[in-house]
């Protein structure tokens, strides 16, 4: 596949008044993605055209951000006479599952036959000849669907198509000439990715300095306005099988519960006890073990906070593991401190509830050690998604929880989001040891990344 040549005669994509992102013209330019018939002589007659917009290379669909404005053409460059009823031009997105389902369709009228062509004359019929008509269609932030008999609006979800999904949300543009009674109309159809905009809210002024001059972030003690604390949990067990030990564990979050694609969760794991050798053996970053996983919830329930119940509509799968290193300076008798963090891939996907589709992100603390789970999908397309840290039971060398416990012992919603906040990346500070860490666990669980990479064409911009 090639990279994105330029063509600045070509259409584009336009933001709108008001729209946050950069401009495509600030942008490298994309070529444009021609659809087209051809008759019994290899001619092409019938043409739809689409910039490929904001898609990184020639390789992906043509993609736009909310705000950006669909251009293309239509052209026909007929040998003989035509007379055609209209021409016209849809944006549709349709959700497939069990059940399709048409839930956005903008039709523009290019031509009829009351219509003045694109040099103003007014024919009955189209002659021989080349004629092209552009257009521009806007697509809402929002739209109304019907949502469990009652309807409701709903921010428009991204693109989202994966191999094996039980459903996809797809965005399409037709061309389409129509002709009289009893003949067969002509269409010509591409698909494009969207993706909404959505942004974490500031972190703390400690946590922004920190991300402006890369440098370690300090932790709750130091700023508390920085970090979400969890309530303390007593971990109770016996160790070596000769004596009972208790420990407390403290998990902080930065702040906003809110983290961008491509970034890092920053993540404060404090222990407390009395017994030293329980917490060195918790305190051990091989004991603990954090799960992204994502959730995805198709159906006539996927907008309700129980859709998971409905197990043959619930599929959830394991996207990413966090890692803890020691924080020697913040570590004293009695204590043991732990930085942490989930790594969030480029290509992750916003968490997304719409009716009968939902991708939920549950970002599980799971404190298990080398224990296979059932894959959880998080998918992230974000607007009103949750991700989950849970924390699951401790496994560790010599320490047994008792009384035994197979629930998780924590969980925490969070969300993910297309777009990092204005001026701030949280960037990795993972040292390269513990980094690895992150390389094995996806060579070993195969995160469908492989697998799906014929789908990317629907994101570079991790829409896929």
């Amino acid at each position: 596949m090639n990279h994105i040549e330029g063509d600045n005669e070509l259409p584009g994509y336009t933001p709108r008044a008001g729209s946050s992102v950069a401009p495509l013209n600030a942008l490298t330019p994309g070529s444009e993605r021609t659809v087209s018939l051809e008759d019994s002589k290899g001619h092409k007659w019938f043409l739809l055209s689409v910039p490929k917009g904001r898609a990184p290379t020639s390789e992906f669909w043509p993609a736009v951000y909310a705000g950006d404005l669909i251009s293309g053409s239509v052209t026909l460059d007929i040998l003989k006479s035509e007379s055609p009823k209209a021409i016209l031009v849809t944006a549709m997105t349709t959700l497939i599952g069990q059940e399709g389902q048409d839930f956005l369709v903008i039709e523009k009228v290019l031509w009829t036959p009351a219509m003045a062509l694109p040099d103003g004359s007014i024919v009955a019929k189209l002659d021989k000849g080349h004629y092209t008509w552009p257009f521009e269609i806007a697509l809402p932030n929002e739209t109304e669907v019907l949502d469990r008999k009652e309807k409701k609006r709903f921010p428009l979800p991204p693109s989202f198509t994966e191999r094996a999904s039980p459903a996809y949300i797809n965005y399409k543009i037709t061309a389409i000439i129509k002709r009289g009674a009893l003949r067969v109309n002509q269409t010509l159809t591409t698909d494009f990715g969207y993706l909404p905009i959505t942004k974490p809210e500031l972190p703390s002024l400690m946590l922004q300095k920190a991300c402006k001059e890369n440098i370690p972030f300090v932790g709750p003690e130091g700023d508390p306005e920085g970090w979400h604390i969890l309530p303390p949990v007593t971990v109770t067990g016996t160790l070596f099988g000769a004596k009972r030990g208790d420990v407390d564990f403290n998990l902080a979050l930065a702040k906003p519960l809110n983290y961008a694609r491509g970034s890092a969760i920053p993540l404060w794991l404090t222990f407390t006890g009395t017994d030293e050798q329980a917490l060195d053996l918790l305190a051990n970053h091989q004991a603990i073990h954090i799960f992204l996983k994502r959730s995805l919830a198709t159906g006539s329930d996927a907008t309700s906070d129980h859709a998971g119940k409905h197990s043959d509509n619930f599929f959830v799968t394991t996207m990413a593991r966090a890692i803890f290193w020691p924080t020697t300076d913040a570590s004293t008798p009695g204590k043991r401190v732990l930085r942490g963090e989930v790594n969030l891939k480029k290509t992750f996907k916003q968490s997304v509830i719409f009716p009968r589709f939902s991708v939920r992100v549950s970002d599980f603390l799971s404190c298990l050690s080398g224990e296979t789970r059932s894959p959880v999908c998080c998918l992230q397309f974000v607007i009103g998604s949750q991700y989950h840290l849970e924390v699951q039971p401790f496994e560790a060398v010599g320490f047994v929880h008792a009384p035994h416990v197979s629930g998780p012992l924590l969980t925490q919603p969070v969300n993910v989001t297309s777009f990092h906040a204005t001026g701030i990346v949280l960037r990795s500070f993972a040292p390269p040891e513990y980094a690895e860490e992150i390389k094995n666990f996806d060579n070993s669980v195969g995160l469908l990344e492989n697998g799906n990479q014929r789908f990317y064409h629907h994101g570079g911009l991790g829409v896929s």
